[in-house]
């Protein structure tokens, strides 16, 4: 078959045939030198039509990857990184089987053996936020539950924090979004980097009162109660601000949807099964390939962390309830039951309120709540557990019903007293 080029270059001969074009005009008109014209028309009268045609039509390029790696690496894509993108298919295929191919190359041989269907995405209708100046002045947190084991245990969650300016990510996973992981992930990039100027999480009861009650309160006063976050982060001094929409606090989003396309591979690939090991795989070998691959450099070269001692951390990143100390100097605990004792020279607290504070690695201590004096407890035993019932309410209910009601003359249906 000829090309557009090569009919519009036949035309123009046969008008030199006939006399009707100089070969000369021939030349200008086809973009070629006047000798260039006597080669390609001394080959016309030669070979007739054929010999217009280019002759590289149908012979393999110079530069054609061997067919036999062409077919390996469409294997390799259909038996292991077959949900992989072309661009982290190109990584593994280079970095575990060193076969360095082009993704867009990649892309063309997936097509053409029809192991790639292009994937639309919907246009975005908002504008772009700029990223904030300096590294630490906005760090984005959310955890995200997934199957990242992809059913070799049950699905957890991983807490992730990423600086807004550079992008840099960090993250742990965690049987849950609780306030203890939160806390947790807060305190490692507190202990890497320093306190940030502001966290960014979404509105959830973590960071967040969320009652009708606390709406009211906001309203009158100005000031919402404050969670067990809300209060650990006043006192570091970091601003805590809640996104409204999941868009507002969309680097942190992207950074889920891009965790969970990558990271479940590395985790299968790495054939890792526990959170534990999890958790050292993120920090010693994922974590740093992701930030040098994605971490870009901030605007403003100044470091807007705060340095934090071990000491303010662990005083501030803990559970905090106060409890009423009963007349035998006991309190309970979360199913606990500590005995209170007083230093010599202290005012007893039987019927007073006590702080107390469980910090993230399980300690608990007990301080009095009209200052910071610490007061020494023991563990005396566990409040005994309610029976549990033979039945459940539904099953009573189911039992009695259709029974005979008591009759009007019955003592319950009788006056009081």
């Amino acid at each position: 078959m000829m090309s557009v080029k090569e009919r519009r270059r036949l035309a123009v001969l046969d008008q030199v045939k006939t006399g009707d074009l100089t070969r000369q005009a021939a030349a200008a008109r086809l973009g070629v030198s006047y000798r260039q014209m006597l080669r390609i028309y001394r080959r016309w009268e030669q070979e007739g039509d054929t010999g217009v045609v280019h002759r590289a039509r149908g012979r393999s390029g110079n530069r054609q990857v061997d067919p036999a790696i062409r077919e390996q690496v469409v294997a390799l894509v259909r038996s292991r990184y077959g949900d992989f993108g072309c661009t982290l298919a190109c990584e593994k295929l280079a970095e575990v089987h060193g076969l360095i191919i082009d993704d867009q190359t990649l892309r063309r041989w997936l097509k053409d053996a029809g192991l790639w269907r292009r994937r639309r995405k919907s246009q975005a209708k908002r504008r772009r936020r700029l990223r904030r100046a300096c590294f630490g002045e906005m760090v984005q947190i959310d955890g995200s539950e997934h199957d990242w084991f992809e059913g070799r245990r049950p699905s957890c969650t991983l807490m992730v924090m990423i600086d807004d300016a550079t992008g840099l990510v960090l993250s742990r996973f965690f049987e849950a979004e609780t306030t203890v992981a939160a806390m947790t992930i807060v305190m490692a990039w507190a202990s890497a980097y320093g306190l940030p100027g502001m966290l960014y999480p979404d509105r959830h009861s973590i960071y967040r009162v969320n009652t009708q009650a606390a709406d009211e309160q906001s309203h009158r006063t100005g000031r919402r109660p404050l969670t067990q976050m809300g209060r650990a982060l006043e006192q570091l001094g970091v601003s805590l601000v809640c996104a409204k929409t999941p868009q507002a606090k969309g680097r942190v989003e992207r950074m889920n949807g891009t965790l969970q396309d990558r990271l479940v591979k590395e985790l299968r690939l790495a054939g890792i099964d526990t959170i534990a090991s999890a958790n050292v795989f993120l920090e010693a070998v994922f974590l740093p390939k992701l930030n040098q691959r994605f971490a870009v450099a901030p605007a403003d070269d100044r470091n807007g962390h705060v340095p934090a001692s071990p000491v303010e951390l662990a005083a501030a990143l803990c559970l905090i309830e106060e409890r009423v100390v009963g007349k035998d100097q006991c309190i309970a605990w979360h199913g606990l039951v500590l005995q209170l004792r007083p230093g010599r020279g202290q005012a007893g607290v039987a019927g007073k309120r006590v702080q107390v504070r469980e910090g993230l690695d399980g300690s608990v201590c007990v301080y009095r709540s009209e200052g910071d004096q610490l007061i020494e407890h023991a563990l005396v035993g566990s409040r005994p557990r309610l029976p549990a019932m033979s039945q459940t309410l539904a099953e009573r209910m189911a039992t009695h019903k259709g029974q005979a009601k008591p009759a009007a003359n019955h003592p319950w249906r009788g006056p009081v007293g």
